[in-house]
């Protein structure tokens, strides 16, 4: 019997794992802002980009045992307490509401235990899937940013999005979450 998905810390044995998810989709390139094209990559990625501070909190979107994708927390401002959520996923975990799920449990986490009271997530517009992710775990649409993300040569528009403390709780069933150390406060 397989386990069921769940968000967990990433560990170094991730590595291979991370690897085959840029491997099998070098657009995650952009999610990442560096590419990973060896293990040995993937083990310095996430000794320095997934690596939990106060700033940031990085959950693996773990199937089977299997890392598969990534939800971030990061750009945490206690003062405000606000930060960016950020999420991929491996092609083969996509069309699994995976993302959502998982979204939904780092915001639980992050506006409860995290003690943080507004997240912003941002998407393309031309990405219609990223879109769903963010209103299936309660994120409301806040605008459009012209021209904010650059990758190569072409400029996209962004549409942001927000998720309140004080805001319901969406209906979706969230990943378990094993405990992701201590809160950010």
């Amino acid at each position: 019997m397989r386990a069921a998905p769940l968000l967990r810390a990433w560990t170094q044995a991730d590595a291979p794992s991370l690897h085959a998810a840029f491997a099998a989709d070098p657009g995650i390139e952009h999610q990442l802002g560096c590419r990973l094209d060896d293990v040995g990559q993937a083990a310095r990625y996430l000794q320095t980009a997934l690596a939990d501070s106060p700033q940031r909190r990085s959950f693996a979107v773990d199937m089977g045992g299997t890392a598969v994708g990534n939800i971030g927390i990061s750009a945490i401002d206690m003062r405000h307490q606000t930060a960016w959520v950020s999420y991929w996923l491996a092609p083969s975990a996509r069309g699994h509401s995976l993302a959502s799920r998982g979204v939904a449990a780092a915001a639980a986490w992050a506006l409860g235990d995290g003690g943080l009271f507004r997240l912003e997530l941002g998407h393309r517009t031309n990405n219609p899937a990223s879109c769903r992710v963010a209103l299936n775990a309660g994120f409301r649409p806040e605008g459009i940013e012209r021209s904010k993300l650059r990758y190569g040569k072409d400029r996209f528009d962004v549409e942001t999005h927000a998720r309140l403390a004080s805001d319901p709780v969406p209906g979706i069933s969230a990943l378990p979450l094993q405990s992701p150390g201590p809160s950010t406060s």
